[in-house]
């Protein structure tokens, strides 16, 4: 694929993720004051019970789809790739209804005794709805991402969200009345029919590509059977992604759990819980819009590379992912770090948001790197590793929340996340080394880098102090000096030769 495309397709990918993202911090906000701390905690509740169901559902198809349609590139026909949507899409069906049919039969099972709190049996009945149309939706995004044809799911997801938005604000007040579980339901109503738009989107985006298939060409014959392939590489992408969604699951089951025994408060449990899973951390992945179209688009680029024995290729992209990653999260950090407080009162209106944002911040570099990481693996076949890695974060941090969140309340959680987030992205960035041979360059990635960080927080911190002596609104406080440290970071980054006229030379060639 022409450089070109793959950069058209990032800043496609990048500018969908930053437009929904923002939307989704305003309308979280818009949540959080309709149903409150307490309302937000019962929602991430039931999220997790989708999350885990929804994992099962979409089954590690998608990343299949992509990497055997990548695979086919050039050398398939229109024949071959068909038939590979169509047997994942019937694989998805046949998981999605089976999830469906067990999340609406256990719904209150579920809600009596691993929630809790039986207000959640409507929404999860809701919710089970839209489990097949996930998992057919996973498949079509695969073959668009396979394909080079990002637009196709931005706007899908654009559709999605206007849907879920839309339908939330016409029903929500009328379902508020009836309490909690109603409004929370209402939520779920909008979520659902979102997801089936979405399905019928790409699905028609598909009727019309598919005419745009290579007719012709001289596919090698398959070793295994399109159906063994795909399942090869979905089962231990699914097998991870589903015990660590039931590990995480676990974990948001437990946390207002021992926070109730730390404070004796179940309403102040689930405000906290609230606070941190449904407003904090959004927050705090808000910028990594970026690298997650980077890590999304570099799977089928590395797996035609790797499929095509083009080592050096795999190398370079492998270095380049990692050198704009830890470049571009190193600011991110230091400006929430030094913000959060404002932050968390501009967008909430709560310092104790802040607080959170402030506490997890220094931690960013390491989150957005495992991001791109574990797509990276994913593209070398590497799916298994990441399993591993991710059952053994979950198991100890659930033996750490069980033992240290009763004693020390939310700020134990806090440093079970940031001891389980630096070890799950020093494991994961160890076996893509060791498995590429490609080394780390501390000084220019990381040492320089800190350094230049530093001294645009001093600038920042400055710029800020003036700006309020002029008791300028926080906006118009927080944008100039986040600005100013943001330009002085590039400067010395360039000064220090971490970026050079060679990389914009490169975006700039086809």
């Amino acid at each position: 694929m022409k450089r070109f495309t793959f950069l058209k397709n990032a800043f496609i990918l990048t500018i969908t993720s930053l437009i929904l993202r923002t939307i989704g911090i305003f309308f979280r906000v818009y949540l959080s004051n309709k149903i409150g701390a307490e309302g937000m905690g019962l929602y991430q509740l039931i999220v997790s019970i989708y999350v885990l169901a929804s994992t099962f559902a979409t089954s590690g198809i998608s990343t299949g789809v992509t990497r055997l349609i990548a695979e086919e590139a050039g050398r398939g026909t229109r024949r071959s790739i068909r038939r590979i949507l169509r047997r994942a899409v019937f694989v998805s069906l046949l998981i999605g209804l089976a999830s469906a049919a067990a999340m609406l039969f256990g719904a209150q099972l579920i809600s009596e005794y691993w929630l809790r709190d039986m207000r959640a049996v409507p929404s999860l009945k809701i919710l089970s709805i839209g489990l097949p149309f996930m998992g057919v939706t996973s498949c079509l995004r695969g073959y668009f991402i396979a394909r080079r044809k990002a637009s196709s799911t931005s706007y899908a997801q654009m559709f999605e969200q206007l849907v879920r938005i839309g339908v939330i604000l016409l029903i929500i007040d009328r379902f508020a009345a009836f309490g909690m579980s109603a409004a929370c339901a209402a939520v779920m109503i909008g979520d659902i029919l979102a997801e089936i738009g979405s399905c019928l989107f790409l699905g028609l985006g598909y009727l019309r590509d598919r005419r745009r298939l290579p007719a012709r060409g001289n596919p090698p014959a398959r070793k295994k059977g399109i159906l063994r392939e795909l399942l090869g590489i979905a089962v231990p992408i699914t097998a991870g992604r589903y015990l660590n969604s039931a590990l995480r699951t676990v974990e948001n089951l437990l946390v207002p759990n021992c926070l109730t025994k730390y404070s004796g408060s179940k309403e102040q449990a689930l405000s906290e819980f609230g606070m941190l899973k449904g407003m904090a951390m959004p927050i705090l992945f808000f910028p990594s819009s970026f690298l997650s179209a980077f890590s999304t688009l570099l799977i089928p680029e590395i797996s035609e590379a790797a499929a095509m024995n083009r080592t050096r290729k795999v190398e370079q992209a492998i270095q380049t992912s990692l050198r704009v990653a830890l470049l571009l999260a190193i600011p991110i950090s230091g400006v929430f770090a030094l913000f959060a407080k404002p932050l968390g009162l501009l967008i909430y209106g709560s310092e104790e948001v802040g607080f959170l944002i402030g506490v997890l911040a220094p931690i960013m570099p390491f989150m957005y790197l495992e991001s791109v990481v574990d797509g990276l693996l994913k593209g070398l076949d590497q799916q298994v590793s990441s399993l591993k890695y991710s059952v053994l974060d979950s198991v100890l941090r659930i033996t750490a929340i069980f033992f240290l969140v009763p004693l020390r309340g939310m700020q134990g959680f806090l440093f079970v996340m940031i001891v389980s987030n630096i070890l799950t992205a020093l494991l994961n960035i160890r076996r893509l080394l060791v498995v590429t041979g490609v080394r780390m360059r501390w000084g220019q990635w990381i040492l320089k880098p800190l350094l230049a960080m530093t001294a645009g927080g001093v600038a920042a911190l400055g710029l800020q102090a003036l700006l309020n002596q002029a008791a300028l609104p926080l906006l118009a406080v927080i944008l100039p000096a986040a600005a100013a440290g943001i330009l002085l970071y590039g400067l010395l980054l360039f000064l220090f030769g971490c970026i050079s006229r060679e990389d914009f030379a490169w975006l700039r060639r086809r």
